[in-house]
This record gives C-alpha cells, sequence and structure tokens, in this order.
C-alpha cells in the first residue's frame, strides 16, 4: 500500500486561494466559474475532497473539505454547481466535456489545443481509431452541426441506448463533441454539437506532444503549488511516466524543483 504524502500547511493554503477552497472567495455565479476555469486551467465539475485536484464544486462549497452527500438532490452546494454547469456550458466560453477516464471536465480556452494533442484524434485516422458508431454519429453532426439526444440517436441508426452512450462518450474523450445545451422541459435531453464549432480556433492550432505535457503540467503545478507522486496522472488521466515528462520539463525550463522521486515545487513557492 502506497504511503499517503501530507502537504506542507503552506501549500494548502495556497490551493485553498487558488482553488477557491475559501468562504470569501467561493464561486457563486456562472462568471465566477469561468474565472475559476480560467485562473486554475482545468478543473472537475462535481468531485470532492476526496479527489485531488481543482473542483467546480469544491469552489462552490469554499471549503477544503467539502464533501458530497448522498442526497444531492435536497443539497443546496451541488444543486447550485449543477446550476452553473448547465449554465457555463451554455454559454460556451471555457470547454465542456466528459475526458480521460469519463471524467466531466473544464478546460480554459488556452489549454484546449493541448488537451487536444494528447487526446484528439485527427479527421485522418477517424477512420482506424474510432469506433463505427462513433463515426455514424459524427457524420450526422457534421451535417446537422447540433441535435438533441433522441434525434441524433434515430438519425445516426444507433439506437440502442448502451451504445449511444459508448459512442458518445469516446466522441467527448477525443474532442470531437461536446454537450451545447441541456434541456428539462418537457423531458431532460442534451443537444451536441460539434467541439469544432464552438472552438475551431483553438483546435486548429498543432502542438507536439511534449509541449502539451509541459503546459499541462504547467497549469496544475501553478494551481497547486506543489504536486505529489501520482496526483497530476489522477487528477488529468495521464500516464505516470506522461505526467514525469510534463513535470520534469518544467525543472528543466526552471519553473519547477524537483524535491523528491515524484514531487515537484512551483520554483517561486521555495522563496517564499
Amino acid at each position: 500500500m502506497s504511503k499517503v504524502i501530507s502537504l506542507p500547511e503552506e501549500i494548502e493554503n495556497y490551493r485553498d486561494r487558488m482553488w477557491r477552497r475559501e468562504p470569501d472567495a467561493r464561486v457563486e455565479d456562472a462568471s465566477g466559474a469561468e474565472r475559476f476555469v480560467e485562473d486554475v486551467g482545468f478543473c472537475a465539475t462535481m468531485t470532492d475532497a476526496r479527489r485531488p485536484g481543482p473542483s467546480l464544486y469544491i469552489a462552490v462549497c469554499g471549503r477544503r473539505d467539502a464533501h458530497m452527500p448522498r442526497n444531492v438532490q435536497k443539497d443546496p452546494e451541488s444543486s447550485l454547481t449543477w446550476v452553473l454547469k448547465d449554465e457555463v456550458m451554455r454559454r460556451g466560453r471555457v470547454y465542456y466535456a466528459k475526458l480521460a477516464k469519463g471524467r466531466a471536465t473544464f478546460i480554459a480556452p488556452r489549454l484546449v489545443r493541448h488537451f487536444n494533442a494528447l487526446w484528439g484524434v485527427v479527421r485522418k485516422r477517424e477512420a482506424e481509431l474510432l469506433s463505427p458508431d462513433a463515426r455514424a454519429i459524427l457524420k450526422v453532426l457534421r451535417r446537422e452541426w447540433e441535435m438533441a439526444t433522441c434525434d441524433l440517436r434515430e438519425s445516426s441508426r444507433v439506437t440502442e441506448r448502451a451504445r449511444f452512450t459508448r459512442a458518445m462518450d469516446e466522441l467527448q474523450r477525443t474532442m470531437k463533441v461536446v454537450p451545447g445545451e441541456v434541456v428539462y422541459e418537457p423531458w431532460f435531453t442534451y443537444i451536441w454539437t460539434l467541439a469544432e464549432g464552438r472552438f475551431s480556433q483553438e483546435l486548429s492550432v498543432k502542438v507536439k506532444r511534449e509541449v502539451a505535457l509541459r503546459e499541462i503540467a504547467r497549469a496544475f503545478l501553478h494551481g497547486a503549488g506543489m504536486t505529489v507522486r501520482g496526483e497530476l496522472a489522477k487528477v488529468t488521466g495521464l500516464s505516470r511516466v506522461d505526467a514525469g515528462k510534463g513535470n520534469q520539463a518544467l525543472v528543466k525550463e526552471g519553473y519547477a524543483e524537483r524535491l523528491a522521486v515524484g514531487v515537484y515545487m512551483k520554483r517561486e513557492m521555495g522563496k517564499r
């Protein structure tokens, strides 16, 4: 069993400020949520203190020890987070989708190209890398640009619910499709749209893999102050090897210093 490494209180306090884990800094509206995503670079949506990394839910709670209750429907903080998620998604100023390991994630526009370099699939390799169901759905969306779930299932002929869900998760993970809006009346449904329709400029920029690893590691370390072994991999869905490459590139650049195996600190933190 791996040893749990306790972070210095100075680092926890830094994360409190950067990740909005303080009552005075908590996120209360969509504009605040967008500013939060811009500041941290990327964050989870509904994770609590039991998972590492910045989270919109924790930022709404404004405290370090936020835990999601069992009955989320009656909890005002989880309800507000869900409402803000819907509004930010609808506004389309930051990227939102289920990415690596199916995690609902917000990404600041400046990092979209870096995430795409790691998880995106270029058009010429879609036939090789995407499943037939995913390609069928993508073909429909490229013709219609946006469509509700039920209509998209019918038009793509991927009518079995489980198959459709797997294909949509695949298209979100490869940064092809994003939910553009959610409708609750007369029934609940997502309105799906092409990622390139909302973030065409960001997705058109080509980035080398090593640059993408470095910049994603930089964004996390900027908000975290310090990262322990395996933390960046858990937060992003990267392999530990790739996460290490990103952190090591920051050391080489002088942005970070290596304290131990897998432990890196933002260099300016050591000067405080």
